[in-house]
């Protein structure tokens, strides 16, 4: 059973300010014409002795449009991508010439609130595994399912559940998994509007999770459980830049969004403390905006900067890290001008893919939303 929340006091909030926020939103960009999307190497391109910091340029192209609610974008070697959408439970295969098809639809998923089907992320091996996270009946959970066929023709096979249990509501779900660079899978929870499981190393919710590719609790894992880091309110989006760093972004409350670099065992105060605190015994964010400027969901990396999708701030933002620190102002980008972003990707040919959310009921969508975009980067001066 899961304790009641407490009422629990504010702590001393300091701000890293930052130069961007205040944006007054712009007028909706004219989207630019279609493109397929590019194929994905399967040995990345080295990147020892290329620039450390990176800034999105120009949206390039559309590479899909007309999606309903999408959350998770995974790049597919060869050359296109798989879609999750939230409220139907479906996964889209965008093939590599550009046609849009449904692989399959998740069993399970129960949509409601801001739940439904959540991230995605596929495992190579000799049977190509696709992981989901996404609200059931009764929790939040992870399966795995076989991806079958050919590209252009993918299908997904009979489920297997990975994790279960994961506590669930309308809201604060977290949902984005990833594999690390150690090949763990890495699933990121909310509090799911129970404040005292982020404290709790035994309780699933408000956490950054760490397990096997079947499920078991990762070797070396702080508290021998599933449990990576605890005290997050709702981690959306996780990344780990070029020095082998993680880091992740996180849902405030009233006050603060947060940009955090993620340690075994590290405690990041939620729901003691919001924002940057100076507190014994948490950890502080590196960046922080108010909620009106962020609302941060899924990131990506490219060398050390982190791109963070914004919601309610309608905007990309750069993050330069160094050492685990931000050295620079956080910078923003297309303020306004496709509204609601939902999960940006670093492509290995430089590129990122940015998935607009403005059919998630909280947006204004054009005719073609919602969108998968093209963007350039290049290094930052």
């Amino acid at each position: 059973m899961r304790r009641s929340a407490p009422a629990v006091a504010a702590g001393l909030l300091a701000i890293v300010v930052v130069a961007a926020s205040g944006c007054s939103i712009a007028e909706p960009s004219p989207r630019p014409p279609s493109v397929a999307p590019t194929a994905v190497p399967a040995t990345p391109s080295p990147t020892a002795g290329s620039p450390e910091w990176w800034r999105a340029r120009e949206v390039t192209g559309i590479l899909a449009s007309g999606l309903a609610a999408p959350w998770s974008v995974v790049p597919l070697e060869g050359g296109g991508a798989l879609i999750s959408q939230r409220d139907d439970g479906a996964v889209l295969e965008l093939t590599a010439d550009g046609a849009l098809r449904t692989a399959g639809v998740v069993p399970g998923v129960v949509s409601g609130g801001e739940s439904g089907l959540h991230g995605l992320a596929v495992l190579d091996g000799e049977e190509r595994m696709l992981y989901a996270y996404f609200g059931s009946q009764d929790d939040n959970r992870v399966i795995r399912m076989p991806l079958l066929g050919e590209p252009g023709s993918l299908s997904l096979g009979e489920a297997d559940v990975v994790v279960s249990d994961i506590p669930r509501a309308n809201t604060h779900n977290g949902g984005r998994l990833a594999f690390g660079p150690d090949g763990f899978l890495y699933i990121t929870t909310g509090d799911a509007q129970q404040r005292d499981a982020a404290q709790d190393p035994d309780a699933l919710g408000g956490k950054i999770l760490r397990v096997t590719p079947s499920g078991d609790p990762a070797p070396g894992n702080p508290w021998h459980n599933e449990a990576y880091s605890l005290g997050h309110r709702n981690v959306q989006g996780i990344a780990w830049t070029d020095d082998g760093e993680l880091w992740a972004s996180e849902f405030g409350q009233n006050s603060w969004d947060e940009l955090n670099r993620i340690e075994p065992g590290g405690n990041y105060g939620w729901p003691l403390v919001e924002g940057v605190a100076e507190r014994d015994g948490f950890i502080d964010p590196v960046t922080a905006w108010t909620t009106s400027d962020a609302s941060p969901s899924g990131i990506a990396a490219r060398g050390r900067t982190v791109f963070i999708a914004g919601l309610r701030g309608e905007r990309l933002w750069a993050v330069d890290t160094a050492a685990g620190a931000a050295v620079r102002d956080p910078v923003a980008a297309f303020t306004g001008e496709q509204g609601r972003l939902r999960d940006v990707v670093a492509l290995p040919d430089g590129a990122l893919w940015l998935l607009t959310n403005n059919t998630d009921g909280r947006g204004s969508p054009r005719a073609d939303d919602d969108a998968l975009l093209r963007v350039d980067v290049s290094p930052a001066p």
